[in-house]
């Protein structure tokens, strides 16, 4: 990463040329003034009128000079930084402006068009965000649209015999919950990371949410025949209650929805070091090194296997809500071999 520059010695050497430009001028003045009073014997007429025009000529050099000075040095660089601005106003994010001097050099113009290449750097990185953002809800929404229209379609038609029509309603309910998650992810998500949303804290027993969590999903355990694991020390702390059950909702269901039927699921919390470190483990399918970096990308879906359960955003929604609240979260995984979620929170 680049330091900061130092400019005081370009700026010292742009002084020191103004001035001795002035003292030339001043000199010349006062040269000619000598010259001028010698050989015209005190015709003080004749000195007004020579002056008179050496000044007037000495100041047009002087203003020519500026102009030129400013052109150069101050018209080119403003110039080139509206261009710029101008063109990343259009929607042109692929501005790149070079500097006229080395780095060591930099005077603000330099450093002003270094911000805006990096400015411009961010909005084409936020540009393909929202692209792939946008292209992917659609994507998601696509999908159980078109789910809830073909089975609507057949439960209007006539003659449908009632296992049929319990069949194709509880498929159009299925899509209409994911469809709902996805919206309620999507706008929790964008809250999030707009900061329109404050967490409220309040003093919690950590282990007793963690507790009614695993309980709410203690029919879809049960479905699947896993083994539960739960080893909880009391933990009180400080943090958003709301904001950590969407942690371990999302944690937990995951848990569950990887790991084949009579699989294991362990969760526990402990006190470390003054922090609270809550793992949720399962022996499921697990994940490659390469999903792994991926994990808590927004719609990434590392096995598409299950990815009519899901919509890609609840890992990055546990990722956001955990950077909120100043914790921690990393995956350790192998692949056929389970997944461990750690989240450390401080305080606890």
């Amino acid at each position: 990463m680049k330091t900061q520059p130092k400019k005081k010695t370009y700026s010292f050497l742009g002084y020191l040329i103004f001035f001795f430009t002035i003292a030339v001028l001043v000199t010349t003045a006062v040269a000619i003034f000598v010259v001028v009073n010698r050989e015209s014997d005190g015709n003080t007429t004749l000195i007004a009128v020579t002056m008179f025009f050496a000044i007037v000529f000495l100041s047009l050099l002087c203003t020519l000079i500026d102009v030129l000075r400013r052109k150069i040095m101050i018209d080119a660089p403003v110039r080139k930084i509206l261009e710029a601005t101008e063109r990343i106003a259009a929607g042109d994010f692929s501005v790149r402006l070079e500097s006229d001097h080395s780095y060591e050099k930099y005077d603000d113009y330099d450093l002003i068009m270094e911000n805006l290449n990096i400015m411009a750097a961010e909005l084409k990185k936020s540009e393909i965000l929202k692209s792939d953002f946008v292209s992917n809800v659609s994507h998601e929404l696509k999908t159980p649209l078109s789910i809830i229209q073909s089975y609507a379609t057949l439960l209007n038609k006539e003659g449908l015999d009632e296992q049929s029509r319990k069949k194709y309603a509880q498929t159009v309910l299925g899509a209409t919950k994911r469809l709902s998650d996805l919206v309620t992810n999507i706008l929790k998500l964008n809250k999030l990371e707009n900061q329109q949303l404050s967490p409220e804290t309040e003093e919690i027993r950590l282990d007793e949410m963690l507790a009614q969590t695993v309980l709410g999903f203690e029919d879809l355990i049960e479905a699947k025949s896993l083994e539960l694991d739960c080893d909880f020390d009391e933990i009180t702390l400080v943090s958003c209650p709301s904001y950590l059950e969407i942690v371990w909702n999302n944690l937990v269901s995951n848990a569950i929805k990887f790991t084949e039927r009579g699989g294991k699921l362990r969760v526990s919390v402990k006190k470390e070091n003054g922090n609270a470190v809550v793992k949720v483990s399962d022996t499921g399918c697990g994940i490659s090194p390469e999903t792994g970096r991926r994990i808590f990308d927004k719609f990434y879906q590392g096995d598409t296997s299950h990815s009519s359960e899901g919509n890609g955003l609840g890992l990055a929604l546990v990722k956001k809500v955990i950077d909120v609240l100043g914790g921690e979260i990393s995956v350790s995984s192998e692949l056929g071999k389970g997944s461990t979620f750690t989240i450390v929170l401080k305080g606890g």
